[in-house]
C-alpha cells in the first residue's frame, strides 16, 4: 500500500494539487489537519482533499477554529484575522466535512495520526526529543504522524539505549523505519524549515519505507490570491522564504 501522508495544507490549493500531481498514484491519503486558514483556498482545499482515496484525515487546530469550537482568542492577530475570514467563506459542505473529524485516528495496526501529538492531539508542538520522549508512552503502534509545526523532521526512538534523536531526513532519500518514530511530513501549504517547496511523505507500511518528498509550486500566484482577499500580508510573504 502506497500513502500519501500531508499535513498543514493551509488553504493553498495551488501547493496541494502540486503535490497530489508529484506523489502520482497513491492507495490511500492520510491527512494531519490544518486543512485550512492561512490561505485563500479552504472550500476548493477541503473539496480536493475529500475527494482523494481512502482518506483518513484528523483536524487541526486552525480547522477547529474555523468550525467555532476554539476561541479565535488563542490565535496570535494575524492568525486570528485570517480565521473570521475563514469562518465567513466556508460553504456549509466545507464545515460538514470538517465536523466529521476526530482528533486521533489509527488507519493501520502500526499507524496513530495525530495533528499536534497523541498526548495534545490539537495544541501541543513536537519540537524537541523531551516532548518527543513524554509522547512516546501516549501511542502504541510502531509510528505516529504529526503535522503542526511546519517543519519536515521525525523522532526516533532507540529502545536499547533509551535514547531519542531528532532527525532532518533528506528529500527523495528512502528510509527504512526499525523501531519505534514521531514522523512530521512538513507543510504542504506554509513550510517554516526555510525551504519553500510543499512537503509531504510517501509512507508504505507492509515495508516500513518512508519517502520524505518536497515540490515546487506557483507561490506567486497564491500570494496574489491572499492580497486579493485581504488577508495578512506576512501570509503572502512567508511563502516565499519558508519561514
Amino acid at each position: 500500500m502506497r500513502v500519501l501522508v500531508v499535513s498543514d495544507i493551509h488553504a493553498n490549493y495551488t501547493a496541494f494539487e502540486a503535490v497530489l500531481e508529484d506523489a502520482g498514484k497513491v492507495d490511500a491519503v492520510w491527512c494531519l489537519g490544518d486543512v485550512v486558514g492561512y490561505g485563500p483556498d479552504p472550500n476548493a482545499c477541503v473539496e480536493l482533499l475529500s475527494e482523494q482515496p481512502n482518506l483518513v484525515c484528523v483536524p487541526g487546530n486552525h480547522d477547529i477554529a474555523a468550525m467555532g469550537k476554539m476561541p479565535t482568542e488563542s490565535f496570535n492577530g494575524d492568525a486570528r484575522t485570517s480565521l473570521l475570514w475563514q469562518q465567513r467563506v466556508l460553504s456549509a459542505s466545507s464545515m460538514d466535512f470538517l465536523h466529521t473529524l476526530s482528533q486521533i485516528e489509527e488507519p493501520h495496526e502500526s499507524v496513530t495520526l495525530a495533528h499536534g501529538s497523541p498526548r495534545d492531539p490539537i495544541w501541543e508542538y513536537m519540537l524537541n526529543t523531551l516532548t518527543a520522549r513524554l509522547n512516546f508512552a501516549e501511542f502504541e503502534t510502531d509510528f505516529c504522524f504529526v503535522g503542526h509545526t511546519h517543519v519536515q523532521s521525525m523522532f526516533v526512538l532507540d529502545a536499547e539505549k533509551d535514547r531519542i534523536s531528532l532527525e532532518i531526513p533528506h528529500v527523495g532519500l528512502p528510509i527504512t523505519l526499525n523501531g519505534r518514530a514521531i514522523i512530521n511530513p512538513g507543510s504542504v501549504g506554509q513550510p517554516r524549515d526555510r525551504d519553500p517547496r510543499a512537503a509531504y511523505a510517501i509512507f508504505t507500511p507492509e515495508t516500513r519505507s518512508l519517502e520524505p518528498q518536497r515540490v515546487e509550486y506557483d507561490i506567486e500566484s497564491v500570494q496574489a490570491r491572499i492580497r486579493e482577499a485581504g488577508l495578512p500580508e506576512k501570509h503572502a510573504l512567508r511563502l516565499s522564504e519558508g519561514w
